[in-house]
């Protein structure tokens, strides 16, 4: 297949403008997270994980998963569970609060996760998983898609064996991160197994580990003939990353652009979680922005120190010039989209 990542794909009856998927990931994809991702270049952003059973109970904190911006669409918003008239219930709230995609994890290797039954367990239960993705495909209209690892030990191939069946039920795309829950992030993901998976179903594959590059995305496409890749750990605090993958000519970012963008993400994620839950969630950002742009690890030490977002971006703002004229032009670019949400204030805990 053609190995142009800014060509577009389908899943279902959903256009994925470009083959760059943001991945799932728990304490980071918060809105502000998703939406920059689409502004430099994602095709399909995704939301952290979501409990259903947090949604049956209309738990305020798991219903503030469920905000979303017009902005960051197309978008996927990822639940799991084990049972399946309850992962059926939470993917019609998804569904209501305006989601695009419908996704599922069948791939968590966290132990609170599978010892429940959900995550990466349900692969070597195919019947059950078999049950839980009828029942969701049967619940709503949008695409349903299933995210997976390729299963709990190391060497297992339960991912291949059960990936087909999950297409049978409804799955209308399969991701797949070819480590086992038991190597967790550790060791080099088998992507043998992605070419092997693309061969077994008709839909979408989405390759998912260790693509951090431009070159690593060409090669994973080009090797295994997978549709697209995801996108995780590379973009944390680097979003030129996902446009590099798009165009590799495009330069790295200059020291006030990175300050810039970051400034403009905590302003964001400000206005999602409230400066006190900001103030915290934020502090794991700084160092991985400027890790890029010559910045001397005593700053980021500094400013995880400081108390306030306030102060944070005070501190950022003397680290550069222009950098406050950078912020303000990203703003007029970048006005906030309205959520479509089900009747959330925004206040609520939206993720992190």
């Amino acid at each position: 297949m053609s190995a142009d990542l800014a060509s577009p794909f389908t899943i279902g009856n959903v256009e994925i403008p470009t083959r760059l998927v943001l991945a799932p990931m728990a304490g980071v994809s918060v809105q502000a997270f998703r939406r920059q991702g689409r502004q430099h270049g994602a095709g399909l952003v995704c939301s952290e994980m979501v409990s259903c059973q947090g949604l049956h109970h209309r738990n305020e904190r798991t219903l503030g998963y469920l905000r979303i911006a017009e902005d960051e669409r197309p978008m996927a918003v990822q639940i799991f569970g084990s049972d399946p008239a309850v992962m059926a219930e939470a993917a019609t709230m998804v569904e209501t609060a305006g989601a695009d995609i419908l996704d599922m994890n069948f791939g968590c290797p966290v132990p609170k996760v599978t010892k429940t039954g959900a995550g990466a367990t349900l692969l070597e239960e195919p019947a059950r998983a078999v049950e839980i993705v009828a029942a969701v495909s049967e619940a709503v209209e949008i695409p349903v898609t299933v995210k997976m690892r390729r299963g709990l030990g190391n060497g297992s191939r339960a991912a291949l064996e059960t990936g087909p069946l999950l297409v049978e039920a409804g799955a209308r795309a399969l991701t797949l991160h070819p480590r086992s829950a038991k190597q967790m992030y550790t060791g080099v993901a088998d992507h043998a197994l992605t070419a092997e998976l693309v061969q077994l179903v008709d839909v979408p594959v989405i390759a998912s580990g260790d693509v951090a590059t431009y070159a690593d995305a060409l090669s994973l496409i080009e090797r295994t003939g997978c549709d697209a890749v995801m996108i995780g750990r590379a973009a944390q605090g680097n979003p030129w990353a996902l446009g590099q993958m798009l165009d590799p000519d495009l330069p790295p970012p200059l020291p006030a652009e990175v300050l810039a963008e970051l400034i403009y993400f905590m302003r964001e994620t400000t206005r999602e979680l409230g400066e006190q839950r900001a103030a915290g969630f934020l502090k794991k950002f700084y160092g991985w922005y400027l890790s890029r742009g010559g910045f001397p690890r005593s700053v980021k030490q500094e400013l995880v120190r400081l108390s306030s977002v306030t102060e944070v971006e005070r501190r950022l703002l003397e680290l550069g010039d222009g950098v406050e004229d950078l912020v303000a032009s990203l703003e007029e670019e970048r006005p906030p989209a309205p959520d479509r949400t089900l009747e959330l204030p925004i206040s609520i805990y939206g993720g992190g």
